[in-house]
This record gives structure tokens, sequence and C-alpha cells, in this order.
């Protein structure tokens, strides 16, 4: 709580604006299911429907993470929130699934200019030694909305399957004029200015040029992380509510009540003793081992039949995931120096490169058998695993 003191609300601030955009995309989860019947929507159309999301933010993550080192942390927060409030609008009032992808699509260039931004305003506020508890406390943002979009969706669907949508597009106009009237830019005048600097050309590449050169990076083997995690998690989220729906029957509130419940620990651990678990044992190793958890109990989900047991399974799997985000943010912060803003770009376009890949194999594999994406999610966090096992292997070597 110190670090609420300190920074004089401007953390609040952040978590707000995040905590908007992923209670958005937290609608979607619960009423998928009812949204594929009314618009006869097909497993591989909506791994499609999500993957648009995430390859709009994928396009423009790395120049929006340019934009917030150049153009400001507050502008990019405040225009973000604004496109957010239109996508959630027009997602409300789709009819065809063209307009709902037309609806994701904004949603991605939104999560794109809040995201960078917002990861890069809370390392300009935080010392080395805060960091930890800043993204703790970012990402709880995230992990919140999470909880209360699922749960936003499910119940108030029962009032009419688009007023979620409506009230989510009000909400994001309000976050984005108290960020306006409250926030104040975090990057100072004369760090914008270096940042548009000729000594900086490689922030002014293409996207393309950016991720080819991308291998050069200390923060690399992060990258290449946080990309197969994302694909792993996606496979996961992606048909969550659609496995349970079609092979235990679940309804809306039901599958809102697992995702609620089961992504609360997740919260409390980041605002509570994330920065302990991260400072007593390093971001590596817990890295390292919340894939491993993850990967395992998703398997897991294969094998269980009874409310209960799912309910568990699930609540571990988001439990490893609510550590894992941050973690990756941490470390990446970190070794970013001067250049927060460029990297929370690059990182958000990996992690959508997971999210376009992963839902596109999830639809077509739950098309197939409904077990399938489960199965491949398995397997590439355990790939993830291994990987994060040789770059700790690497790094004792080196030192």
């Amino acid at each position: 709580m110190a670090l609420f003191a300190k920074h004089h609300g401007a953390l609040p601030i952040l978590m707000l604006n995040l905590f908007m955009v992923f209670t958005g995309i937290g609608l979607i989860i619960p009423i998928m299911p009812s949204f594929m019947n009314e618009l006869g929507i097909s497993g591989s159309l909506m791994g499609l429907l999500v993957a648009v999301f995430s390859l709009a933010q994928f396009l423009f993550s790395p120049w929006a993470g340019r934009m917030a080192d150049s153009f400001g942390r507050k502008r990019m927060i405040v225009i973000g929130m604004v496109i957010f409030a239109v996508s959630e609008g027009l997602f409300g009032v789709a009819e065809s699934s063209v307009l709902l992808f037309a609806a994701r699509a904004l949603g991605g260039i939104s999560a794109a200019m809040i995201m960078p931004a917002v990861m890069a305003y809370a390392a300009d506020i935080t010392t080395d030694e805060e960091r930890a508890t800043g993204m703790g406390y970012v990402n709880a943002s995230i992990t919140t909305g999470f909880i209360i979009g699922p749960g936003i969706g499910g119940y108030v669907a029962e009032f009419g399957i688009r007023a979620p949508f409506y009230a989510a597009g009000v909400a994001g106009i309000i976050a984005a004029m108290i960020s306006l009237l409250f926030l104040k830019e975090s990057l100072p005048a004369q760090a914008a200015d270096s940042a548009s600097a000729p000594h900086a050309p490689e922030e002014r590449n293409s996207l393309l040029t950016q991720l080819k050169h991308s291998y050069k990076e200390p923060y690399f083997l992060s990258l290449i992380i946080v990309f197969v995690m994302s694909f792993g998690l996606a496979n996961f989220e992606t048909v969550f509510g659609l496995f349970v729906d079609h092979k235990f029957g679940f309804d809306s509130t039901d599958i809102a009540f697992i995702i609620t419940f089961g992504s609360i620990a997740g919260a409390v651990v980041q605002l509570t003793v994330f920065s302990w678990i991260l400072n007593r044992f390093g971001e590596k190793r817990v890295i390292s081992v919340c894939l491993l958890f993850a990967g395992a109990f998703i398997l897991m989900t294969l094998f269980v039949h009874k409310y209960w047991l799912i309910f568990a399974v699930t609540f571990i799997v988001f439990l490893a995931t609510d550590i894992l985000r941050p973690a990756i943010g941490t470390q990446m912060s970190m070794l970013a120096k001067e250049q927060q803003g460029y990297v929370a770009g690059l990182n958000s376009a990996f992690t959508s490169l997971g999210n376009i890949v992963g839902p596109i194999v999830a639809g077509v594999l739950f098309d197939w058998n409904i077990n399938f994406p489960y199965a491949m999610a398995c397997l590439v966090l355990i790939l993830c695993f291994f990987v994060s096992l040789k770059g700790e292997k690497r790094k004792s070597i080196a030192a």
C-alpha cells in the first residue's frame, strides 16, 4: 500500500484502465456458447474471432510501445480507452459475424495502446526494489478484470445478452475521463526527446524488423517463453466455456462461477505475497515452476468429471498463470532499462502472436475432438517449461 501513497493515485488509475480492458475481454467467455448458437458460429470461426483481437494487438503493439516512449504514456492510455469503449459498444449492437470481427479488432488495437503504456508507466514510477510489487499490482488488475468480466457476462446476460457490453463501453469512457483529468504524465520531456532522437534508430524500425532482430536482445529467451506460454494458455482459455458446455452441460452461470472463484486466488497472491515470492525464489525459478504446474493441471482437466474436481483443477491453473504473467513482465522490465515502452511493446507483440495462433488451433482442434485443445495446451506449456530450464542452466554457466 505504500506505493499507492507514494505515487499519489497513479497506480490505482493505471489499475483501473487495465481492469476495464480485461473486464471487457472476459465478458465474452461465459456467453460465447450463446453467441455461437445465436449466430451459428462454429468452433473454428470462434477461434478466429478470438484471434483477430490478438492479431490487431500484435500489429499495433510495437508501434504503440514506441509511441509510449515518444508521444507519452498518458496520451496513449486515454486514446486507447476511448477506442476500447467504441469496440465494446460495437460488439453490443453487432448482429453479424462481420461486425463482431470489427469490434474485436478495435479491442485489440485498444489493448495494444494501453498495455505497453501502462507497463512503461509502472516502470517509470517504481525503483528496482519496488518493481516486482508495482508489476504485481498492475497484473492483479488484469486478473481482477478476468474475475469480474466473466461474472458480469454470465450474470448480467440474464437481463439481455448484449447489456454487459454497453455497460463496459460506458465504463471505458469513464476510465478515459479519469485518466485524462487525474493521471500525470510519467515520461519526462527530455526522455521523450531522447526516445525519438537519431541514436535510437531501432525503435523506428518496422514490426517485422523489430521481431527479426529481437534474437540479439538479452530478453529474447523471455520473449520466446512469452510466445509459447501465450499459445498454450490461449488453447485453454479459448475453448474453456465451450469445453464444459459441451462435455458437462454447464450454463453461463456455472462457467462464470468457476472462472470467477478460480481467478480470485491469483489476484490475492499478486496483491499480497507476489513480491515476496519473486524476491525469495527469483523470476526464473518461479516462471519454470508455474509453467510446469499450468501444463500438468490443464492435462488433468481431461480426466476429471465431477464439478468440484473441475473447479479444483481450474483453480490451480489460474493460480499458476496469474503468478506466471507478472513474473515474466518483471523479468523483462528489469532488462529493459531506458526502453521500457519499447520492450513492453515487444512483450505485448509476442503475447499477441501466441494469442493469434493459439485460438485458431484450439478452434480447429475443438471441431475435431473437444479434448484435443487441452492436450495441445499441455504439450506446449511443458515444452516451454524445458525451454525455461535451459535458460536457467545457460545463466548459471555464464555466471
